[in-house]
């Protein structure tokens, strides 16, 4: 049977669940760190630290690929805690609790870690500090809320869920081979006209930042995590199925397909492989196939290897989005460490990786036990 434990509040979680999202906060970390030694130069215009010895290891394209399917899965399973969470509480306290665990310590993150990600910006490329006005995400450019993007878009999906939750709106009854399939088809649909209208990358705003091709996948598969719940989908022990080893198998295909078209348009290539329209085709439907086979294969691993809870797992567990908050810049101020310090190319991305990983986690750590519960006798702490 699935692995439980039971929470403070006396209700159970389910083991494998925050063992993947422990796993999927590690990827991002791996992504950002990626991003030091990219090869492209494309993240010196924008990333905390940039490091010019590189490696073809963290290259965009191979990067890319862990861009595929890590946050998609982080909001599904951000969908699949928010329908019992929805259950427990009215409205009203649903909210206020979301605001408290994501705007909360967003707003405090675009106070101080938004200006310290500049500070190390601007030192790590030997330019001088400028205005203090100039350090928020409102007044910043290119820099913006950066990674803090994801807190106040989880937020709005919450709040959307629970619009759609309250209405009078009848759902049509799907299958969960249909639901698959209505996601995947809008999904695909929405990349495609954004990509035609050229409407591609970042819309930033002073409280949401967002990528207009990915949002409404990501709000998908947040609907599609709450949707599984309800169906009991991932409820029961892991199962030997035919999929499993089949996705397995294929899931190379569409990965490659994206990856040489993303080659393609990174490298300003006008090479047509069939034709303009069919390109563009191709390419969004290798992604999406891509993605819901990476999700998959990741649930489950997860339900079928992951299952287990240890004191380990579960500390890693209780810091996932705390770790998400402060890597970026624990991650910027470790990698001018080794910019330095004579380590080859090769070794620098993995090192940085794992050291940015457990300082967040311990730093996170130290917080939880002695830091917050001071801050929370004074009426100080947010989260």
């Amino acid at each position: 049977m699935a692995a439980r434990e039971e929470t403070p509040h006396g209700r159970a979680r389910l083991a494998w669940l925050d063992n993947l999202r422990t796993a999927m906060i590690f990827l991002v970390v791996v992504f950002h760190c990626g991003l030091v030694y990219e090869t492209s130069g494309v993240a010196g215009f924008f990333w905390i630290v940039f490091d010019f010895s590189g490696h073809p290891l963290a290259s965009l394209p191979n990067l890319a690929v862990i861009d595929i399917f890590v946050m998609s899965t982080v909001f599904f399973i951000s969908g699949y805690l928010t329908l019992p969470s929805l259950r427990r509480t009215r409205g009203r306290d649903f909210l206020a609790g979301k605001a408290r665990r994501l705007l909360a310590p967003w707003l405090i993150a675009c106070l101080t870690l938004i200006p310290l990600y500049k500070v190390i910006f601007l030192y790590s490329r030997g330019m001088p500090q400028q205005a203090w006005t100039s350090y928020f995400p409102w007044s910043n450019g290119a820099i913006s809320q950066n990674w803090l993007w994801f807190l106040p878009v989880l937020f709005l999906f919450d709040a959307v869920f629970l619009l759609l939750s309250r209405s009078r709106l009848k759902w049509p009854s799907l299958s969960v081979p249909q639901a698959v399939t209505a996601v995947f088809a809008i999904g695909l649909a929405w990349s495609v006209a954004m990509n035609m209208a050229g409407l591609e990358g970042w819309t930033k705003t002073p409280l949401l930042d967002f990528q207009n091709e990915r949002l409404l996948i990501y709000f998908l598969m947040f609907g599609l995590g709450a949707f599984c719940y309800q169906r009991g989908v991932l409820a029961g022990p892991w199962q030997r199925s035919i999929l499993f080893p089949a996705v397995l198998a294929t899931v190379w295909i569409p990965v490659a397909v994206y990856r040489h078209f993303y080659i393609l348009r990174m490298s300003g290539s006008d090479a047509v492989v069939v034709a303009p329209l069919a390109d563009t085709l191709l390419a969004w439907t290798a992604f999406h196939l891509a993605l819901f086979g990476l999700v998959y294969l990741s649930v489950q691993v997860s339900r079928r290897w992951m299952d287990g809870g240890s004191p380990l797992s579960r500390e890693l567990g209780a810091n996932t989005y705390s770790v998400y908050i402060v890597h970026t810049v624990v991650l910027g101020g470790i990698a001018l460490l080794l910019v330095d310090s004579g380590l080859p190319a090769v070794l620098r991305f993995p090192v940085l990786a794992l050291s940015t990983y457990a300082a967040s986690t311990v730093l996170v750590s130290v917080y939880r036990r002695l830091l917050k519960p001071q801050l929370r006798g004074l009426g100080l702490s947010a989260t």
